[in-house]
């Protein structure tokens, strides 16, 4: 063993992070950056998007190649397979969102998962090819740099074609991963790329060389969106869905696009809260719980306490309620009353039914939803000059429908499983009817991805997500709530322990070291039923020290592959 004196560890620290030397001590420290930063879930990652930073690129271009390179050294969850969504705030203030959810293909209709007796075929909505659909990660990435960055793509994807190319080592985390997935051995072109020899797991260490990935990465370097929905990778795609079943067709990629919206804000306390407007659930469901605890001192409660549970608990009852309720592709649902939903009138009606001794109830003829994984993946990313992006995809389950394009080389999505896949029909199990999220042709299934920009007074304040499925919503409240109301630092907000709950099933999730007996006994005695979970979310954010300007990056404790990439 090497000994090192502690003042040279502390120098290291200083001078390359930026941690304050009290870091050592009890106080949980985020890192530090003068410059710019990324905050994603691998290493390898952050440190290509902090690179296209430190060459002169905004954070839009460092996003880019963020997402990217993830697509390559994070396939559980990042993605070129898939879809998300993609919140921008410039240095002067304004703000932006990007729609690159997955649609359906044209070929789907309502009762497509259903049987001659309109039963449920179980799991056909989240397993093989009828499950996956038409990915928008590569027009919406694309979409972005071309609207708001200032690289060309050929540069910025460079890197993810470099580590498909010449492989990466495979970590500890991963290699555990594909050790439980032998599904894979039932699709060749899966097996190809994620068993060594196409029949061996992969261990520690090893390299993982991913040849047709990095052709279709250089396919899209030369041709831009063209190279993912049209030419050889979308004769790929096609061929692959004629043979197998599946739906998707070289005119459902050729139709494609991503969209700009204009995103849902609104203010808690002052601060200006920015996220993505409908298909993700995530901005109006936020601003219905944050107009809800805006009237209450939050301190005064105590972090976590049964009463701050109780109370956090019931405002999240009532706002998902209303999500199921109303939302979905506001392509498809034209009356959706989001200026309603997001009023402080609204959360004033909410409130008045809540009840600070007592649990309420949650009714299971009312609303209910589709399954969504809890397996996403969100990065954060400010440059230097102020710009922000804080940007959520997915594939959906973890390796989504761990089924790889044959040719291609990257994993489909099974989102089709976030549509309610059987019309009229509620149960406790979440299975559900509702009308809003319905199958229909070229429809983007209701997502809860909340990418999230907090700023006040016209400076950026904090740029936070998480994945999670639908407890990702209550992550990121949790997140903003610890910063805004209990003034914790980023690292402190996002490891404080977390809860949720969704409506139905009427359940408080809560992490299994997250309260203490007398606070579930007290729970309990307000008429809640407790689950205990393992971890809820893997947050990934930066908040903007108000004094020195410095980037304070924190990755979620819960993720044991998170990392911090500053200059």
């Amino acid at each position: 063993m090497i000994f090192i004196p502690k003042r040279w560890y502390l120098a290291f620290l200083t001078a390359t992070l930026l941690v304050p030397p009290a870091a050592v001590s009890a106080k949980k420290w985020p890192v530090y950056a003068q410059h710019g930063m990324v905050v994603s879930s691998e290493r390898l990652a952050s440190e290509v998007g902090v690179k296209i930073l430190q060459k002169g690129g905004n954070a839009i271009d460092a996003a880019v190649a963020t997402a990217f390179a993830l697509a390559v050294v994070h396939p559980a969850g990042g993605n070129i397979g898939g879809g998300g969504f993609m919140v921008i705030r410039f240095a002067n203030g304004t703000t932006t969102t990007i729609d690159y959810r997955e649609k359906a293909p044209k070929a789907a209709h309502e009762k497509m998962y259903l049987d001659a007796k309109d039963e449920l075929i179980r799991d056909l909505n989240h397993e093989g090819y009828l499950s996956i659909g038409v990915p928008g990660t590569v027009a919406g990435l694309t979409l972005a740099l071309e609207k708001f960055g200032t690289m060309p793509l050929r540069k910025v994807i460079q890197s993810a074609i470099k580590l498909a190319e010449k492989g990466f080592p495979i970590p500890y985390s991963m290699s555990e991963d594909l050790k439980e997935l032998a599904v894979f051995r039932k699709y060749p072109a899966s097996a190809k790329v994620f068993l060594k020899n196409e029949n061996e797991f992969y261990e520690l260490g090893d390299i993982l060389v991913q040849e047709d990935l990095a052709e279709t990465l250089k396919r899209i370097a030369k041709h831009g969106r063209s190279g993912f929905y049209a030419g050889q990778t979308a004769e790929f795609i096609a061929r692959d869905m004629q043979t197998n079943g599946g739906l998707i067709t070289k005119e459902d990629l050729a139709a494609y696009e991503a969209v700009i919206r204009p995103p849902i804000e609104f203010t808690y306390r002052g601060y200006t809260i920015t996220l993505m407007a409908p298909p993700s659930s995530g901005g109006i469901t936020l601003a219905i719980l944050l107009n809800i605890l805006e009237e209450y001192d939050l301190i005064k409660f105590g972090h976590n306490s049964a009463a701050y549970i109780h109370l956090l608990t019931e405002a999240m009852r009532r706002a998902y309620s209303a999500r199921a309720h109303y939302l979905g592709d506001p392509d498809f649902n034209h009356d959706m009353p989001i200026e309603k939903l997001i009023s402080k009138e609204f959360a004033d009606e909410l409130r008045k039914t809540i009840d600070l001794d007592s649990a309420s109830q949650s009714n299971i003829d009312a609303f209910d939803w589709a399954h969504e994984s809890e397996e996403t993946t969100h990065f954060s990313v400010v440059d230097a000059q102020g710009n922000a992006v804080s940007n959520t995809y997915t594939i959906e389950a973890w390796y989504g429908s761990k089924i790889v394009a044959a040719g291609c080389g990257f994993l489909y999505n099974n989102e089709m499983g976030d549509f309610n896949a059987w019309p009229g029909h509620t149960d406790t199990t979440g299975l559900i009817g509702t009308k809003p999220n319905l199958v229909q042709p070229e429809k983007r299934m209701l997502s809860s991805m909340s990418p999230t920009i907090v700023s006040k007074d016209g400076k950026l304040v904090m740029i936070i997500g998480t994945p999670g499925g639908r407890t990702i919503i209550n992550t990121v409240l949790q997140t903003i709530v610890n910063v805004i109301d209990f003034e914790m630092n980023i690292f402190e907000a996002i490891d404080a322990p977390r809860f949720h709950h969704q409506w139905l099933p009427d359940v408080i999730k809560i992490e299994k070291w997250g309260a203490s007996n007398d606070t579930v006994e007290r729970l309990q005695q307000m008429g809640h039923r407790i689950e205990w979970v393992e971890t809820l979310g893997r947050a990934m954010g930066i908040m903007i020290d108000p004094e020195t300007g410095y980037r304070m990056g924190a990755g979620d404790p819960r993720d044991p592959n998170r990392a911090v990439s500053g200059y």
